[in-house]
């Protein structure tokens, strides 16, 4: 049986230097428009160049290139560059780049991870090629948590005893190849004393439910990302309804993508919820739904 889920994925290059390309899914690609004059925001990070009001949304610009280390994009430069109007983890932002080059369709399996060589703070979700060139994708997550510290309390759900009695006996596994997406699921579940496992990989997630499964303790809860290079939500979440073996899990995916699109595609292939996310309780919320169906197949 073929899955549903598509493995294309569009891709937007784009320069930060003259030699490196950069890429972001187009999913999360609102528009793009024209360098445009901007306004000051006080007390803001110092990558964030001003405001800008693009159809009637006042919206902030940050110098993407300066954001992830490289040389910063000079005033007298500002006229010939593009602004990416992105709509990411509920938030319209404006990245100013200096130059657009076209926009292709990627197979997600040619995407690769980046190398750990990289470090920590590597803004890069995947590698891949295009026409002999390397392309970087741009870790769009760990970007704005740099720029927009989160709040605490988005990463603190609050759980009565009847609750969290309920949830500690799931089999809860949380797939991400973000690092501060990882690290927020994490911390969330940490908070309120809920163990889980968790992977970076959508491939390592689909053998991990299978082996789990066959040792008597599927996983009851898959918590996972919808973009990931290799195996995608979509398609990791169709493989688990498909598989006899891990076909009851309850699962959640979560993208940081504002879009109807993603909840519609999340049902076809299975999923049982699509959040945008983060928000610990909303996320929490859904695991007690979970939760909730496990015991009553039980």
């Amino acid at each position: 049986m073929k899955s549903k889920a598509s493995q294309s994925q569009g891709l937007l290059l784009f320069r930060l230097s003259q030699t490196q390309v950069f890429a972001l899914g187009t999913l999360k690609v609102r528009e793009l428009v024209p360098y445009t004059r901007l306004s000051k925001i006080p007390q803001s990070h110092p990558t964030i160049l001003g405001a800008s009001t693009i159809r009637g949304h006042t919206i902030p610009i940050i110098d993407m290139a300066a954001a992830i280390g490289y040389r910063p994009i000079a005033p007298e430069e500002r006229e010939k560059c593009y602004i990416i109007i992105t709509d990411c983890q509920r938030m319209i932002i404006g990245f100013l780049v200096r130059g657009i080059d076209k926009i292709i369709e990627c197979n997600w399996r040619d995407i690769e991870a980046p190398s750990s060589s990289l470090g920590k703070n590597a803004y890069l979700t995947g590698v891949t090629r295009f026409e002999d060139q390397l392309v970087q994708l741009l870790d769009v997550e760990l970007l704005l948590s740099k720029i927009f510290p989160d709040d605490p309390q988005t990463n603190r759900a609050i759980l009565t005893d009847v609750q969290r009695e309920k949830l500690k006996p799931m089999n809860i596994l949380l797939v991400d190849d973000s690092k501060v997406a990882r690290k927020q699921l994490s911390d969330a579940l940490d908070m309120i004393n809920i163990p889980y496992r968790v992977t970076a990989d959508g491939k390592e997630a689909l053998v991990m439910m299978e082996q789990a499964a066959l040792e008597h303790h599927p996983i009851d809860i898959l918590v996972s990302d919808i973009e990931m290079p290799g195996l995608d939500g979509y398609e990791l979440a169709f493989e688990v309804r498909d598989n006899p073996l891990t076909a009851k899990a309850y699962i959640i995916l979560h993208t940081s993508l504002s879009s109807e699109i993603s909840v519609s595609q999340a049902h076809q292939v299975g999923a049982n919820e699509a959040l945008t996310k983060f928000d610990a309780h909303e996320l929490i919320d859904a695991m007690l739904r979970g939760a909730d169906l496990a015991l009553d197949k039980r």
